[in-house]
C-alpha cells in the first residue's frame, strides 16, 4: 500500500511538469511556424515503453489561435530590441491587443506610483526609515510613505509581529483599497526570527496576512528593501487585470 501511494504521487508530479512543459512547446512550435503534421511531443520525453509494445502517442493538430505565453520562456538576443510590454505575441486579436494595451497603461501607474504604509514593529523600522532618506532617496521611484490605510497600497511589515499586534495587522490590512501588496522585511516579520519559540511571537506574517515580497537578513539592509520594491515593481507589471477579465 506504501508503494502505490509512492508511485502515485510521482506520477501525479511527473503529469504536472509534462503539462508545463507542454504549453512551452506549443507556444514555441506556433511562435517558429512549424509544420502542422508533426508530433506534439515534449522536449526531453523519451517513448521507450511505446516503441517497446509498437503504441506511439496520437499526433495533436496545432491551436488555431496562439496560446498563452508563460511569463520567461521568451528571451532577447545581445542587439535585440526589448519590448517595454510582456504581453506581446504573434496571433493577437484586435481585442487581445486593446486589453492588453490597457493592462500595460493600468501596471505603468500602479508601479511608477507605489505608496507604502507606515507600519514599522521593530529595528527593521530604522532600515525603513534609512531606505526614505536622502541617500537612497525612494521618492525617486514615486514611492511615498503615507499615513492611512485608505491611502496606500503596499504595507511594509518591518519587525516582529506578536499576537497582540496580529489583530490590528489584519484590520489595517483589510482598510487597504484593492489592489495591494505586503513586503514582509526581515527574519521576525518572515518566520519570527530570534524568537521564533517565544509564547507571544507570530511564526511570520503570511500566517495574518498575504505576502508578495519577502526580505531576509536581521535586520535588512536599506539596498536589500529598495531591490525588494523594485522587484514589486516588476510583480505590478505582470499583472493581467483586463486581460483575466476579457478571458473569463
Amino acid at each position: 500500500m506504501i508503494r502505490m501511494t509512492v508511485n502515485c504521487t510521482h506520477n501525479i508530479k511527473h503529469s504536472n511538469q509534462l503539462q508545463s512543459c507542454r504549453i512551452i512547446g506549443d507556444a514555441k512550435r506556433f511562435t517558429n511556424k512549424c509544420d502542422t503534421t508533426k508530433s506534439a511531443g515534449v522536449p526531453g520525453e523519451t517513448n521507450k515503453g511505446a516503441k517497446k509494445f509498437g503504441v506511439f502517442p496520437p499526433k495533436r493538430p496545432m491551436p488555431k489561435h496562439p496560446p498563452v505565453d508563460l511569463h520567461g520562456w521568451k528571451t532577447y538576443k545581445v542587439g535585440e530590441t526589448r519590448r517595454y510590454s510582456p504581453f506581446h505575441f504573434r496571433g493577437q486579436s484586435t481585442v487581445e491587443w486593446v486589453v492588453a494595451r490597457a493592462d500595460d497603461i493600468l501596471n505603468w501607474g500602479r508601479k511608477c506610483s507605489l505608496w507604502p504604509l507606515t507600519f514599522g514593529l521593530a529595528c527593521c523600522a530604522l532600515e525603513m526609515m534609512h531606505f526614505a532618506g536622502s541617500r537612497y532617496d525612494m521618492d525617486r521611484y514615486g514611492m511615498v510613505f503615507r499615513g492611512t490605510p485608505r491611502q496606500t497600497d503596499v504595507i511594509i511589515v518591518a519587525g516582529t509581529v506578536t499576537n497582540k499586534m496580529a489583530p490590528i495587522l489584519r484590520k489595517t490590512y483589510d482598510l487597504m483599497p484593492d489592489p495591494k501588496w505586503v513586503v514582509s522585511m526581515g527574519s521576525c516579520a518572515n518566520g519570527g526570527g530570534y524568537y521564533h519559540y517565544t509564547y507571544s511571537t507570530v511564526r511570520g506574517a503570511d500566517r495574518i496576512i498575504p505576502v508578495d515580497i519577502y526580505v531576509p537578513g536581521c535586520p535588512p539592509t536599506a539596498e536589500a528593501l529598495l531591490y525588494a520594491m523594485l522587484q514589486l515593481q516588476k510583480k505590478v507589471k505582470r499583472m493581467r487585470t483586463c486581460q483575466t477579465w476579457y478571458r473569463h
